[in-house]
């Protein structure tokens, strides 16, 4: 079977300036899309150029540009702070986007539709490793459940769309990302970057000790964005839950999500170790147990998508060392 997707095909990323919208652009640059002497074309409009909030805007859009491959991966992210702190942009912002993106894709006749979720939208207590069937079979982390839940509500519309009317759209739900083009601020970030940021800062200063949230023992999956660039690119080019050979579910049915990440997990006390290594930090570590751990454990069943044919290729310590230089780079620009 050939590819899903050509050199001819009129590509928009929403959200082309996030951190996976980077490597999504990178991934498809990589694989010789978008380019002009092929017909291709890489829509990347900034939030100036096209308010995602406003449906209007966003219809007028598909009306002039006409792409034919869509990937939503704008979205409004934070860590459990911003969450909590947060949940009425988190669910309201998101619907917005979503909606209107995913409508207009539908009624302008997009070929392709990529929506990105997040492994947030499985049960607080889902049984590891967390397997694709697992998803509204329990409740949620309370942290993070409006973002999850808007994240739940577009996979389910992309899917809806695909049942009533064939709309070839697909889901992807990435585990914990972190790399180029990750968000550092001190209240957004989530934790990969809150911690490379921490313990850099605390080297550069002399500090004797690092303050990190909870206890320390909650396990996480870590994913690398350009990974998730290169599942992405590879789902849109082989991927048609259509097909008989396509992924099923344990009673039979064509999956339209599937996992993303690397299978592997890490306590964040190790992760926090690794770290302050990396970055040749000497000194302690004390854990605020004030602060909320969030799920136990999170860790993705990947074997659908490995049936595919996909693995991850960047090691835990090699993307860490990577994105700890990368931050420093622009800790050293902003000064």
């Amino acid at each position: 079977m050939g590819k899903l997707i050509s050199k001819d095909d009129r590509f928009f990323i929403a959200g082309s300036r996030g951190m996976v919208g980077q490597a999504i652009i990178k991934a498809l640059k990589k694989s010789g899309y978008g380019e002009k002497e092929h017909g291709g074309i890489l829509f990347t409009p900034s939030r100036k150029e096209l308010n995602l909030f406003n449906l209007y805007e966003v219809e007028n859009w598909f009306l002039t540009n006409k792409p034919t491959v869509v990937i939503l991966a704008a979205a409004k992210v934070g860590g459990i702070f911003a969450n909590n702190a947060q949940p009425a942009d988190f669910i309201l912002e998101n619907l917005k986007i979503q909606n209107n993106v995913i409508e207009m894709a539908y009624k302008y006749g997009v070929k392709r539709f990529l929506f990105l979720g997040s492994s947030c939208i499985y049960p607080k207590f889902a049984e590891q490793p967390i397997n694709e069937e697992s998803l509204l079979m329990g409740t949620l982390e309370p942290t993070n459940q409006w973002y999850a839940i808007s994240k739940i509500a577009g996979l389910k519309l992309c899917e809806a769309l695909r049942k009533q009317h064939g709309f070839d759209s697909i889901c992807l739900m990435p585990t914990n990302l972190y790399g180029p083009g990750d968000n550092y601020h001190p209240e957004n970030s989530h934790v990969m970057a809150a911690m490379i940021k921490k313990f850099v800062n605390a080297k550069r200063n002399c500090s004797p000790y690092v303050e990190c949230w909870g206890t320390g023992s909650p396990l996480r999956e870590f994913l690398h964005v350009d990974d998730l660039g290169n599942a992405s690119i590879f789902c849109l080019e082989n991927w048609d839950p259509s097909q008989n050979n396509a992924p099923k579910d344990m009673h039979g049915n064509s999956l339209n999500h599937l996992n993303i990440g690397t299978g592997k997990d890490i306590s964040i006390k190790l992760l926090a170790k690794k770290v302050s290594e990396i970055v040749g930090y000497s000194g302690k570590t004390i854990w605020d147990k004030s602060k909320p751990d969030g799920t136990p454990k999170k860790q993705l069943d990947i074997s659908r998508i490995s049936s595919l044919g996909w693995s991850p290729k960047i090691t835990l310590e090699e993307g860490i060392r990577e994105t700890v230089s990368l931050y420093k780079n622009l800790e050293t620009k902003n000064k």
